[in-house]
């Protein structure tokens, strides 16, 4: 098995299964931070906010200080307003009322600190096509929008809801993979290579 290449500041196994997807090996490390936004904070400037406390938090409880830390954070963008994960059913509903036929953002940010430390902003738009309530209710009864920005994911049975993408399909799912091998680049972590 390969040796790990960086650490990951996060439990989700879809940034995990991005990174598997492009061959980086990774420990993953989990960090709890204060997510809340700031009063007038921007959503650019909150998700950017958000992925850097998380590497910044990772990196100073990791032991190999000779791996690079990577974080990232997802932010659903409608009308200005961030759409964090849904508290339960009837904020999740309204999540998907809102989003139904509508055009939003999706903001991932990444940070990555090793021996610099570097961040990327990738912005998505995302088209919904109208969404009759039985679907959103049936939605919500497969439990895939619960711990999901915005209520939805796109990589699973909410795709039926996608009309129409503009950007990165993964920074949606929760990794941009091309900001991410950028930023691994300048790292000297190569994705592919002889």
């Amino acid at each position: 098995m390969k040796p790990a290449q960086l650490i990951l500041a996060s439990a989700s196994p879809r940034r995990r299964e991005l990174l598997d997807q492009i061959g980086i090996t990774c420990e993953v490390w989990p960090v709890d931070i204060d997510e809340t936004p700031n009063s007038n904070e921007a959503p650019a400037d909150y998700a950017r906010r958000i992925a850097a406390e998380k590497s910044a938090a990772c990196h100073r409880l990791a032991l190999h200080k000779d791996l690079p830390v990577l974080a990232a954070d997802t932010a659903v963008v409608l009308h200005g307003r961030i759409m964090g994960k849904p508290k339960d059913r009837d904020d999740a509903l309204t999540m998907l009322r809102a989003l139904s036929g509508q055009t939003h953002q999706v903001l991932s940010a990444v940070s990555l600190r090793g021996h610099l430390h570097g961040e990327a902003l990738s912005v998505t738009e995302v088209t919904f096509r109208t969404i009759g309530e039985r679907e959103m209710r049936a939605y919500w009864a497969t439990s895939e929008p619960a711990d999901k920005a915005g209520g939805y994911a796109i990589q699973g049975l909410g795709s039926v809801f996608v009309r129409s993408i503009g950007g990165s399909f993964s920074g949606v799912v929760g990794l941009p993979l091309f900001e991410t091998a950028e930023l691994l680049l300048q790292q000297g972590i190569q994705v592919l290579h002889e």
